[in-house]
């Protein structure tokens, strides 16, 4: 069993800030645990805008505080997430976040990150394992 807070973990290796300052995330489960999934606590920060496409993995979203605006660019569709709203991108979609504002939300990865990621210049995770 693991037991652990975000609070934790704040100022570790599991508290990830963005090359390009919109965001941040605290990633409390990870590739390491072995469980098949990682889970994040991430914030995207208002007035920023972050262009994003998981080519490798699918995630999961749950916003919990704030609200932003996320187009996907599969369909040109639009729709405005506030707390106690989903999106999962279950078909790789690439998409963009507009932060309204700050925008904190839980997300689940799979399959799991290590912890370094950080989105390349396509707005991609690159598909990184942990070493045995």
């Amino acid at each position: 069993m693991i037991v652990r807070s975000f609070k934790e973990i704040e100022g570790t290796d599991r508290h990830v800030r963005s090359a390009s300052g919109t965001w941040e995330s605290k990633r409390i489960v990870l590739a390491r645990e072995k469980v098949g999934f990682s889970l994040h606590e991430t914030i995207l920060y208002a007035g920023t805008e972050t262009s994003m496409w998981y080519a490798n993995h699918v995630e999961a979203v749950v916003c919990v505080e704030g609200e932003a605006e996320l187009t996907d660019h599969e369909t040109g569709r639009t729709h405005t997430i506030t707390p106690g709203t989903m999106y999962l991108l279950d078909g790789h979609e690439r998409h963009t976040l507009r932060v309204k504002e700050d925008f904190r939300c839980i997300c689940v990865f799979n399959p799991p990150v290590t912890g370094r990621e950080d989105h390349d210049e396509n707005g991609v995770y690159p598909l990184l394992t942990e070493e045995v």
